[in-house]
């Protein structure tokens, strides 16, 4: 069996180590532009505050493992045609310039994403740089070292962490959105406010609420960010807008989304026969809203990868879906959210939407010390099915929120949760967890 494999970052690597150990015969080929795989680009923004003093550890895996595991790896192969009809891929080697058509038995399409850039005035201009992959963070991390006025354009998880990072360096620090609350997706504003203030406290200009016009720049260098409503000092810009899925390759040859993303089944297979896809590329199945969405993360492309290699031959075992799982630390503050936030949840669904939240301390006030803690779930009145959650506090407490991961996987009704068994010990908890006492609260 022959499968080809394009895209090699954190869905193709889960892909082709697994798909190696259960069909050891099976000839894999991978095609991959760059000349590395497996880069968590989410370290980036700690390789710029040092916390990772070296970027080439962000790699997991590398060409030459998989190699000698017997995978035949293309580095620096870019995939421009697949016949999907005859089974031919055709790619050019961007050292030599050679071009090679290679037939595949199944095709494995771990394509990912890339910073969405719009098509500002003055984007052209030096340093306005993205953050995505190895090449970007060597870039942010050699030309931040001279920079003292740094704007951060996107405010999602990148965006706040880069953010973090800069000041911490000692940056003059603006972060610029056009939403009027930093993590939006993620969180709702109860916990927005005070993440916000974490970064206010500590001299970043928040520029909410602002559009970017225009970059102006001196000598061929940006020099200033011009918005809707203003304009802030920039000797070095990182764009951080979110992400397309980079389908180019495949478009009008599967079913995709407006955007792009490969419309998979719960097997991981696309609209054609013997192409898979996963990761950042695809569509995932959100549990929450029961729909299909967009949602980028590594956690959905290493299960994804994993699966189509489960499902290459025969169709054993399914996607489960997700609830978009997430965790951040701003400074001090340990944050994590999963599912539906409850502005999210009443913008993109036709639930009646409740909430309820609690500020607790996280242990008993006998201990020596304890922490606050302030935790929120999100439900449908009608069902009482719980649809998101959110904790914050200076204890890292975000375990709770990949409890409540499974909690709505498993469609788990509010008065279920407040009666579930967990355990207490005053190092850790109270005799009520903190998962119980807010469910407790929507009881009332």
């Amino acid at each position: 069996m022959k499968i080809a494999v394009i895209g090699c970052t954190h869905a193709g690597t889960a892909a082709v180590v697994n798909a190696k150990q259960l069909y050891p015969d099976s000839e894999i080929t991978v095609y991959e532009r760059n000349d590395n795989i497996s880069f968590l680009s989410c370290g980036i923004a700690l390789s710029v505050s040092n916390v990772v003093n070296e970027p080439e550890k962000l790699f997991y895996n590398s060409p030459e493992n998989l190699n000698n595991l017997g995978i035949n790896m293309r580095m620096n192969y870019d995939v421009t045609d697949i016949d999907m009809d005859e089974k031919i891929i055709t790619a050019t080697n961007l050292k030599t310039g050679d071009i090679v058509k290679e037939k595949y038995d199944k095709l494995i399409l771990t394509l990912g994403s890339w910073p969405i850039v719009p098509n500002f005035e003055g984007r052209n201009l030096k340093n306005i740089l993205l953050c995505k992959n190895y090449s970007h963070a060597k870039t942010i991390i050699e030309k931040s070292s001279d920079a003292k006025n740094v704007t951060v354009v996107g405010a999602g998880y990148i965006g706040v962490e880069l953010a973090e990072a800069f000041e911490m360096k000692g940056k003059n620090v603006t972060l610029v959105d056009a939403e009027d609350r930093i993590m939006s997706k993620y969180l709702d504003k109860e916990f927005t406010e005070i993440a916000e203030n974490e970064f206010k406290n500590r001299g970043v200009k928040l520029a909410l609420g602002e559009k970017v016009q225009r970059f102006e720049g001196e000598n061929g260098i940006v020099s200033k960010v011009v918005t809707d409503k203003g304009s802030h000092e920039a000797d070095l810009v990182v764009l951080c807008i979110g992400f397309i899925p980079s389908t180019s390759l495949v478009k009008g040859k599967l079913d995709t989304l407006p955007n792009g993303a490969i419309i998979i089944d719960e097997y991981m297979r696309t609209s054609v026969k013997d192409v898979f896809a996963a990761g950042d590329c695809c569509v995932v199945e959100y549990n929450p809203a029961r729909d299909k969405r967009y949602i980028p993360l590594a956690t959905n492309a290493v299960r994804m990868g994993t699966l189509v290699a489960k499902n290459l031959v025969n169709p054993t075992l399914k996607y489960m879906g997700t609830q978009g799982t997430s965790g951040i630390k701003i400074y001090d503050k340990c944050i994590a959210s999963t599912g539906l936030t409850e502005e999210v949840a009443k913008k993109t669904t036709s639930m009646e939407i409740d909430s309820v939240m609690v500020s607790e301390n996280h242990r008993p006030e006998f201990m020596p010390t304890y922490k606050e803690a302030i935790i929120k779930l999100v439900y449908d009145k009608a069902t009482r099915r719980i649809l998101g959650g959110q904790i914050i506090s200076d204890e890292d407490l975000t375990q709770h929120m990949n409890t409540l991961s499974v909690v709505i996987q498993n469609n788990m009704t509010i008065e279920e949760l407040a009666m579930t068994d967990f355990f207490f010990q005053p190092h850790f908890n109270k005799p009520w967890s903190l998962l119980n006492t807010v469910a407790l609260k929507a009881l009332k």
